[in-house]
């Protein structure tokens, strides 16, 4: 007997695992099938996941520990027992902004970037706004630990607000912001309209840094276990095929369709296969792993993950550390729903629940209950590393 479940998305690349679950049948494989559920915004997608429209969600992994915290809503438990990938966004400037900072076409590097950003705000001596797509996400916290690192305050020498990702690049043609970090493909359609120009690849901030997760209430998963354990062994039979060279055009063509990701399939083909054009009319720019979403544990849900985006938001004044909140954030992410998924399969699965996030400069292998796991550099561009048993001292040499 199939079981169904609805799920909530955003139309980005990075939902591609469930929808590509669906399409090439691992899901039908697993005795389930999906119905899609899709929202312009993070919050229409939250609340849809809240009130019970959806079983599940792609989901920006802080909001889930954000909503299970309480913070701008009564708490409600999440938990995220799959993580979707690790990287896939991007900085878009303005035009007139990237000619300042640096040249356009490349990707430059973070720090020069960054200083030239700095140089610029002083020059100008005006506010700039940058565009994120949640409060809670990935995107603001990775944006504001670069403009941290290069010497620019947050929220004091810029402005940072929210917009929805397809709207991004409305919001550059309007001259509303003044640059944006975003998902993918909404960085490729504000450079083909000729509003913007990417300046940085998010994985150079933080080189493996967690991105969407599968999100779902904790009673859910309680009473579905199964149902949730053949969604994560179907979406880790997407992922091997999402990585896959001979599968992109096929994928890019479905993932472009009008009922997910409704935009043009050469730009979805670009991230997907880690090709970006950077500014209009320039030749494509190879970014390896610009997108990471199968290969290194990467749909591991990693705690100290968790760990450090719960110390991002102690940062920027968002919450008061706590050493039980610390845990009750860490919690959200769900290593042993993921292990015992993925037990017997063969699939690969480390050894620990946590890592020191940043420490890992050269391919490394690491302990592993099951398979072989060998994790390529997973560095902040600033050096720095993070060891989730210390927040508060991480927290005080930082900037």
């Amino acid at each position: 007997m199939t079981r169904e479940l609805k799920i909530g998305f955003l139309p980005l690349v990075d939902a591609c695992l469930p929808i590509l679950a669906q399409e090439h049948g691992f899901a039908e494989e697993e005795g389930l099938a999906f119905t899609f559920l899709r929202d312009v915004s993070w919050a229409t997608v939250l609340d849809r996941l809240l009130y019970g429209h959806s079983d599940a969600a792609h989901m920006l992994a802080p909001l889930a520990i954000a909503t299970t915290l309480g913070r701008g809503r009564p708490a409600s438990s999440l938990v995220a027992p799959f993580v979707l990938g690790l990287n896939g966004n991007a900085i878009t400037v303005a035009k007139p902004l990237a000619q300042k900072i640096c040249k356009p076409g490349r990707f430059g590097d973070p720090a020069a970037v960054g200083a030239a950003l700095k140089q610029e705000l002083e020059t100008s001596n005006r506010r700039m706004r940058f565009g994120v797509v949640h409060r809670y996400s990935s995107h603001s916290y990775k944006l504001r630990y670069w403009l941290a690192a290069s010497g620019i305050r947050p929220d004091k020498d810029v402005e940072i607000v929210t917009i929805a990702p397809p709207f991004v690049a409305d919001a550059l043609a309007a001259g509303e912001i003044d640059g944006a970090s975003v998902g993918e493909p909404w960085n490729s359609v504000s450079v083909e309209r000729d509003v913007g120009t990417i300046v940085l690849a998010t994985a150079q901030i933080w080189r493996r840094g967690v991105e969407k997760v599968l999100a779902m209430k904790e009673g859910v998963m309680t009473d579905r276990r199964e149902d949730v354990e053949s969604l994560i062994r179907a979406l880790r039979k997407a992922g091997a095929h999402f990585v896959d060279p001979e599968n992109w055009e096929t994928n890019a063509r479905i993932l472009a369709q009008e009922s997910y990701l409704n935009a043009p399939e050469e730009l979805v083909r670009r991230s997907i296969s880690d090709h970006l054009v950077l500014v209009k009319g320039a030749g494509e720019v190879h970014y390896p792993d610009f997108m990471f979403q199968h290969s290194e544990a990467a749909n591991f849900p990693w705690v100290s993950q968790a760990a450090w985006l719960y110390s991002q938001m102690v940062r920027w004044g968002q919450v008061e550390y706590d050493a039980e909140v610390a845990r009750r954030a860490a919690g959200v992410f769900r290593p042993d729903v993921y292990r015992s998924a993925l037990k017997d399969t063969g699939d690969d699965l480390p050894a620990a629940n946590s890592k020191v996030e940043g420490s890992v400069s050269q391919l490394t292998q690491i302990g592993a209950q099951q398979g072989t796991i060998t994790l390529s550099a997973n560095s902040f561009f600033d050096g720095r590393s993070f060891d989730p048993e210390m927040i508060e001292a991480y927290l005080a040499q930082l900037p």
